[in-house]
């Protein structure tokens, strides 16, 4: 490959986790034009693609053939406003936190709670990001992509993103098929806060704040994660490792009567009960235990860390025995949340 592409790159400082592993062809790309001209090389060369955007959802196990393209689109703006919300447009290379606290500054309310979760604006669509009791798919109006393929611009509506529970028609159906560049968030002027969720409501109790502005909550949301959640500049670690599954109701009834002190919040299908993937994990007894070089977050039992020095296929190691236990005690079936590569 010719430039800009870096070859044998090494991805460690690329994903949260601090997994060494190398890319064969690397380049940061910051327009679609940079994207396009490197598509169009890619191609010719038929290579596999891998697209990364801040690495905070992706555990490598193995080196990447091919090419890896860093997505570093930046820029926000605004598409139209009223009196009563503002449509704004914002690079897919942008970090998430910095664009949600951007949004608080000025106002805009709708993404408060999903504050400090780590990644960029690109994965929000991909993933349908979520945090105390918020999706960011309530929020999202369009996502505009690049088709590999044919290396035309195609613009997505929401409705068209098929959102669901952690997921996405970018997740599944078009997996590999489109490179996300830039998405359009439509955001309140006049806030409808959300505090119900978690220990948000209790923060503020503590701190004597009756009336929240989404700047308390926001200011809320980064307390709690920082007080449960490792920093991966730390401790590498990709967040939440697995998805909250949800059962059946007859199944979660069954389970409560053996375990009355369960987990559970609605589902997000009518008749489905979720269950918190970390409540599960600590009962099977995982929480703050180490194997080698990695282990189960001491606070947070639904977050794996690299304590320095493993191999992405330890953490894979450590995922399989942590979602064995949980299957044998409880009979529910964990599912990653993270992108295994």
């Amino acid at each position: 490959m010719t430039p800009p592409f870096e070859l044998n790159k090494d991805l460690k400082k690329y994903n949260t986790f601090s997994i060494s592993a190398e890319a064969e062809n690397f380049a940061i790309f910051k327009s679609e034009k940079e994207l396009i001209t490197q598509l169009e090389e890619t191609k010719n060369k038929h290579l596999p693609l891998l697209i990364l955007g801040g690495g905070s959802n992706m555990l490598f196990t193995k080196n990447v053939s091919g090419v890896v393209l860093k997505n570093e689109i930046k820029g926000i703006q605004i598409l139209s406003e009223d009196s009563d919300s503002v449509l704004v447009k914002c690079g897919a290379g942008e970090v998430w936190h910095e664009f949600v606290v951007s949004c608080v500054n000025k106002g805009w309310a709708g993404i408060e709670n999903l504050s400090l979760i780590p990644g960029t604006v690109g994965a929000s669509p991909i993933q349908n990001i979520g945090a105390y009791g918020v999706e960011v798919k309530d929020t999202i109006e369009s996502v505009e992509c690049i088709d590999i393929e044919t290396l035309s611009k195609k613009r997505f509506t929401a409705a068209e993103c098929a959102f669901g529970y952690r997921d996405s028609v970018f997740k599944k159906l078009y997996k590999g098929k489109y490179i996300i560049t830039q998405v359009a968030f439509r955001l309140k002027k006049q806030a409808r806060v959300n505090t119900s969720y978690g220990a948000i409501q209790q923060v503020l109790d503590e701190k004597g704040i009756s009336s929240p502005t989404i700047r308390d909550v926001s200011k809320a949301v980064i307390e709690i994660r920082k007080s449960k959640l490792p920093n991966p500049a730390q401790l590498g670690n990709a967040g939440s490792f697995f998805k909250n599954p949800e059962i059946p109701q007859k199944q979660f009834e069954e389970l409560k009567k053996q375990y009355p002190d369960i987990v559970s919040f609605p589902g997000f299908k009518e008749g489905m009960i979720k269950v918190p993937a970390g409540w599960l994990i600590e009962r099977s007894g995982w929480k703050g235990k180490m194997v080698g070089n990695v282990g189960v977050h001491r606070l947070q039992a639904l977050v794996l860390v690299n304590y320095g020095g493993a191999t992405g296929q330890e953490v894979l190691g450590l995922s399989i025995e942590v979602r064995k236990s949980v299957k044998d005690l409880f009979g529910i079936d964990l599912e990653p949340e993270v992108n295994i590569i």
